[in-house]
């Protein structure tokens, strides 16, 4: 089911990996093979639609986990060879739900989600999980912000940023495309996004790593970095990497978009730092911190 609506895309980012057929076991592979081939498959406001649908029904969905697990995916291309980022849903809401217990206090929480229900989801993750013990989701999710440390997988030539286009310009006026763009009843959103080889990225983030441990303490970067490496061993050594602004992009202006260099700011702080230069790895650092921290600090504004 889609809905369409003018609603805007939630302001969450989003860090996917997609891999080729070849990583996906029988039946799968063919089911994606498939899918693959469809003159049109579904984009990030796509998804979203389909979430909300859940949200709109009387009575609604207790809780933001579907019974069944999605057939969805998003497909990109890779030096002509297709890959495949599989959406599942019923996993990433299970995840979801595991985290909403380090944002709120538990009142809070009890009065968004009773202890009860909350039982009893945990209780079929954990049956889910003992099927599928290696399951992990190919899709990672902030609020609010891009995590700094997803920018250390990134170089600024993998960029591509499209400006936003009205509707009634140039015919592309709501037309929700392929995984990062969404298409509102004012038009096509901008789009801001990274892409690079799941290679790079392995490699971009060690010599981060390094870098790291080599001049300062381990701290909350250093172990950002360890985890989304780990993450990332998961999955195939030719799949496709991105990090997609996602609903972002609706809260901040184009300008502050068309601006943003925060990979190319990392990699700088990272340069320095290889270089012993630790006063200019801070401000390099700082400035990137201060930047995002603007729009984190948005969430909280009437």
């Amino acid at each position: 089911m889609s809905v369409a609506s003018s609603v805007l895309i939630p302001y969450a980012s989003y860090l996917r990996v997609y891999e080729p057929l070849a990583a996906f076991p029988e039946p799968e592979r063919t089911h994606w093979a498939r899918y693959a081939r469809r003159p049109r498959t579904p984009g990030a406001q796509e998804e979203l639609r389909r979430s909300l649908a859940d949200l709109l029904p009387t009575p609604p969905v207790p809780v933001p986990v579907p019974v069944h697990e999605s057939g969805e995916a998003f497909v990109a291309h890779l030096d002509g060879v297709v890959v495949i980022c599989p959406w599942r849903t019923r996993l990433r809401g299970w995840l979801a739900l595991q985290e909403l217990a380090d944002q709120f206090p538990e009142p809070v929480l009890d009065a968004m989600l009773p202890p009860v229900v909350r039982a009893q989801v945990a209780a079929d993750h954990e049956r889910w999980l003992e099927r599928n013990p290696d399951a992990r989701p190919w899709i990672r999710t902030a609020v609010w912000q891009v995590p700094l440390r997803w920018f250390a997988l990134f170089g600024d030539e993998d960029r591509q940023y499209e400006p936003g286009e009205s509707a009634g310009r140039g015919g592309a006026g709501g037309e929700a495309g392929e995984a990062g763009e969404g298409g509102t009843e004012r038009g096509r959103a901008p789009v801001l996004r990274y892409r690079t080889t799941m290679a790079q990225a392995r490699r971009r983030l060690a010599r981060a790593l390094r870098a790291l441990r080599e001049s300062i303490d381990d701290g909350p970067m250093t172990e950002g970095l360890i985890e989304v490496g780990r993450w990332l061993e998961e999955f195939h050594p030719r799949a496709l990497v991105e990090l997609d602004f996602g609903g972002l992009v609706h809260a901040v202006t184009e300008e502050w978009l068309a601006e943003d260099r925060s990979a190319a700011q990392l990699a700088e702080g990272i340069a320095a730092l290889r270089a012993g230069d630790g006063e200019g790895a801070s401000e390099a650092y700082g400035r990137l911190a201060e930047r995002w921290r603007t729009v984190r600090d948005l969430r909280f504004a009437n």
